[in-house]
């Protein structure tokens, strides 16, 4: 049985788990691993089983803990050459990152224990910004946390998953209207910042297909949405592209505290 969660999906910090019970990994580091293994121990899954951690840009929010989990859970980290030489010089990753780094190279797959991933790029204001290809017990599960804009290369990956994480991160209305500076909010709506739930909803309707059973809305907004906001756009759009009612299983993660467990 695939099991999939999210300790915590914002700008507070981000990260996931997706296994079974003999293998699995992580997604980011950005929270303490006193709460991963808090996390892990409370639904029974053993940290022997982590195959290793992938990261997905560089932003503090996503790898604010990664040297500790590199130093006490010394697990490998996997990522493009690019993220990994930016960790290589990141001052909270420099110290340990040399030894666990690993690179999965560019229009290839990594084999973690028996888990392919693969990554692609997406449009973010970072060094690089990468989605995930995973396929695990013959499941497909695509990720992409931090999107500034659809690509088709993301469509495509995504409309091959039965599971997808995808960014949507702020209402237009409640961000324009909101206390944001104009600079700021130029970042995020210009291309390289954050997906909103409108682009979210369009994306989705591009990416809906037969054997798509979940999708789980992440890095929402504290300032700028509403779970009920991101929801219910991408309902809506579902919906418009003639998806039955209760086929797609669609959740939003929590922002500061962990989901439950999923069974994919």
């Amino acid at each position: 049985m695939l099991r999939f969660f999210s300790l915590s999906s914002g700008s507070c910090g981000n990260c996931y788990y997706l296994g079974t019970e003999e293998r699995g990994v992580i997604i980011d580091a950005g929270v303490s691993l006193r709460r991963v293994k808090r996390v892990f121990s409370a639904n029974g899954i053993d940290m022997d089983t982590v195959a290793g951690v992938l990261v997905t840009h560089d932003h503090l929010d996503h790898i604010r803990f990664l040297g500790s989990f590199c130093k006490k859970l010394n697990k490998p980290v996997f990522s493009t050459k690019v993220i990994c030489s930016a960790l290589s010089r990141h001052p909270f990753t420099s110290s340990v990152i040399g030894a666990y780094a690993n690179i999965i190279p560019d229009g290839e797959s990594a084999d973690l224990s028996g888990i392919a991933v693969r990554s692609f790029e997406v449009p973010h204001d970072a060094t690089q910004t990468v989605g995930y290809v995973i396929d695990i017990e013959g499941h497909r599960f695509v990720i992409m946390t931090d999107v500034g804009r659809m690509t088709d290369e993301a469509v495509g990956y995504a409309s091959s998953a039965d599971t997808l994480v995808i960014e949507s991160n702020y209402d237009m209305d409640m961000l324009m209207s909101g206390s944001y500076p104009y600079e700021l909010k130029m970042r995020i709506v210009q291309g390289c910042g954050h997906l909103s739930n409108d682009e979210c909803a369009s994306a989705l309707k591009r990416i809906v297909h037969p054997g798509l059973r979940n999708i789980f809305l992440c890095h929402l907004s504290e300032n700028n949405n509403t779970p009920d906001k991101a929801y219910a756009s991408s309902a809506e759009a579902l919906s418009e592209a003639g998806v039955p009612a209760g086929t797609i299983h669609l959740r939003c993660l929590p922002r500061t505290y962990p989901s439950p467990v999923f069974f994919l």
